[in-house]
């Protein structure tokens, strides 16, 4: 397989090497119809099926790695690494992507794959496609370059063989992360099929928006799929490292944060030059920006340069990325300059008070939080370079400027929606926001009651303070959005003569784009919600010995008794605790603590029970050495559940945006959708 899967990479890079030069050299004849010996269109037509080729190459690469993993072949020193005999099936699998060598091939792959789906449909504006194919070529020749000359994944053991390998990292032997990293890459190499095409467009000077409908189903994916590979990467963090929270601001979880946070801006920043013709030179930033933050979340994650639990070992890859990371951001900064005319704005802002200066102001937000994580996340880097000291910025510092920039920026999503195009009215604004300042007004109250309390003591609660806040706008954006849901439907209700079901039913499949992005903003409303309720969080910490108690809440844990179990893959202890909730007694949790045979680390399995308000988190901290009896650490976790039901609903809108739009009754849903719009 070793044989097989380093020949199957040479030759994918000569076949990727070929789409390249030959598509490049068929776009500059055709460029400047100067005579040649081949046709233009020939050239082209070589260079794609060369691209096909290399998908071809790249996938048996693939299978020979996974056939190696699967077949415990530890003369490759991968699979002698990142796999072991007991090591399960899916986790074998997932071998694929667990290291450095393997997810850099897994890349190549998906961007092969990708290639592949666009040189099925070259037929439809061939020139911006070949303009496209050509630029991923090259995305896909710097990454077989690094496969072949850098970070080989066939490379051969030297020495005695071994019966056995070293295991996958016990943190990776976790459901979730045979689903993650997988979700992480679509999104990250899906943003390089809209920004082939921005790019391309913009070098051929591609008239009018068309670039933008052609990448729109793309674009929406990838961040559809990014969005739930950060969401698993949280509950991976939950679930498995045993300290109570989802997101940490390691490195890495920023790394994917920024890209979706360009990715965000530049999806609604698009909506305002497919409609007016502006920010043209805006969305190519935007969209060159994504993608190189792709290409350095990559480089942090696989070069080593941050200090991670998801990191890989250090290596000089950071290099081979920075060079071509440089390259990429010449070649645009070159074609953005040369053709700045062609970038020129149609329309203009008419007024500060409308949907276009919304979206300015969301994208202006979202790009200040992406640049002091980004600046966060760099420190420690550039630290070492100028003063020899590696200095390393911690959670408070994000906390300090993500919270409250969160904040407004859930309070730019209830306003948008409520904002007509162009200008508005005091009319206008009084009769669209009078519901949600109620709704926010009542909530301030509600929480107040409940016993949330920004002063305490005559001490400022920051926790408190930002859960109030966040409560109160989520009320008011999520009443912002029904009210404006309800409004239009009440109008195809007048109209039709219709229930109020079919209405709104009809009103959504007439513009599923828009009503699939208020529902995406309620999931984001539900997931705030649930990170508000990390202010309320409670712990308490005991070693239990049999029939001993703790309480946590409303719920009392008693130890019914600890022992240990073993199989081929790890060797594990455990504590049974009875569960009281008020009392009565409801059900078991049994967390544990693992030690994997092939690696000898541990591994901690959290024991989660939850509902709709909190979590009972439960982590088995190992036995006293001195007693031998368990120490068990509990926390309540109020609100969690939400985090993960907003992911749900941002899928569903982001499923139901990417339906198509029927054209039914036209005059009723043209009138809908005029008074849902604000009148304009």
């Amino acid at each position: 397989m070793a044989t097989l899967g380093s020949f199957s990479l040479l030759i994918a890079l000569a076949f990727a090497a070929y789409n390249f030069f030959a598509g490049a050299m068929a776009l500059w004849l055709a460029a400047s119809g100067r005579p040649a010996r081949v046709a233009p269109e020939r050239l082209a037509t070589t260079a794609r099926r060369a691209g096909i080729a290399a998908f071809a190459a790249v996938t048996a690469a693939s299978f020979a790695l996974v056939w190696a993993a699967f077949t415990n072949d530890f003369s490759i020193t991968y699979i002698a690494e990142h796999s072991n005999r007991a090591l399960p099936g899916a986790y074998k699998f997932a071998a694929l992507w667990s290291g450095q060598e393997g997810s850099l091939l897994f890349w190549a792959w998906l961007l092969g794959l990708f290639s592949f789906i666009l040189n099925l449909r070259y037929k439809q504006d061939t020139t911006l496609y070949a303009y496209a194919g050509t630029i991923m070529a090259s995305v896909e020749l710097f990454f077989l370059v690094v496969l072949n000359f850098n970070a080989p994944p066939f490379s051969l053991l030297t020495g005695t063989p071994i019966p056995d390998g070293n295991g996958l990292n016990p943190l990776l032997q976790y459901w979730e992360m045979v689903i993650h990293p997988p979700m992480l890459y679509l999104g990250y190499v899906g943003f390089t099929v809209p920004f082939a095409f921005a790019l391309g467009a913009l070098i051929m000077r591609y008239p009018g928006e068309r670039w933008i409908g052609i990448t729109r189903v793309w674009t929406l994916v990838s961040w559809l799929l990014l969005t739930i590979g950060i969401f698993l990467g949280m509950h991976w963090a939950y679930a498995v490292l045993g300290w109570g929270g989802y997101w940490g601001w390691d490195p890495v979880e920023n790394a994917s944060l920024m890209p979706w946070l360009t990715g965000t801006a530049f999806l609604h920043s698009v909506m305002m030059q497919e409609r007016r013709g502006m920010m043209k030179g805006w969305n190519m930033l935007l969209i060159f920006s994504t993608f190189l933050l792709t290409l350095l979340g990559t480089m942090l994650t696989r070069g080593g340069l941050v200090s991670s639990v998801h990191a890989f070992a250090e290596s000089s890859i950071g290099y081979w990325f920075m060079v071509f990371m440089g390259i990429v951001i010449l070649v645009c900064a070159y074609a953005y300059i040369r053709n700045r005319k062609y970038l020129e704005s149609e329309n203009h802002i008419e007024a500060l008070v409308s949907r276009e200066a919304s979206f300015l102001f969301s994208n202006l937000v979202l790009l200040l939080i992406c640049f002091l994580i980004l600046w966060g996340t760099l420190y420690p880097i550039l630290s070492e370079v100028v003063e020899g000291a590696k200095v390393t910025i911690g959670a408070p510092f994000y906390n300090r400027i993500a919270v409250p920039i969160g904040l407004f920026l859930l309070m730019m999503t209830g306003v948008g929606p409520l904002l007509p195009w162009r200008s508005t009215s005091f009319k206008t604004i009084r009769r669209n926001f009078v519901l949600p300042v109620i709704a926010l007004w009542v909530t301030v109250i509600a929480c107040l009651v409940a016993g949330v309390r920004p002063w305490a003591e005559g001490k400022f609660q920051g926790g408190d303070f930002y859960a109030l806040v966040g409560f109160s706008l989520a009320a008011a954006v999520l009443v912002a959005i029904l009210s404006e849901f309800l409004r239009g439907a009440r109008v195809i209700v007048k109209l039709t003569r219709r229930n109020i079901f079919f209405s709104s039913w009809t009103l959504i499949r007439s513009n599923t784009r828009r009503y699939g992005g208020y529902l995406v903003h309620i999931g984001v409303v539900a997931a705030i919600l649930g990170l508000c309720g990390a202010a309320f969080n409670k712990t308490t910490e005991s070693e239990l010995g049999l029939n001993d108690k703790m309480s946590v809440g409303p719920y009392t844990l008693v130890c019914s008794g600890f022992t240990q179990d073993s199989n081929e893959n790890y060797d594990t202890e455990y504590a049974m605790l009875d569960v009281s909730y008020h009392g009565k007694q409801v059900f078991q949790l049994a967390p544990e603590r693992r030690v994997y045979l092939a690696s000898g680390q541990p591994q901690t399995m959290v024991a989660i029970h939850s509902v709709l308000f909190w979590d009972l988190y439960v982590v088995y901290e190992g036995a006293n050495p001195d007693t031998g009896q368990p120490i068990i650490k509990a926390f309540l976790n109020p609100l969690v559940s939400w985090i993960w039901v907003g992911m749900l609903i941002i899928v569903l809108g982001t499923l139901l945006a990417l339906l198509p739009t029927l054209k039914l009754n036209g005059r009723a849903l043209a009138a809908g959708a005029k008074k849902s719009d604000g009148g304009n």
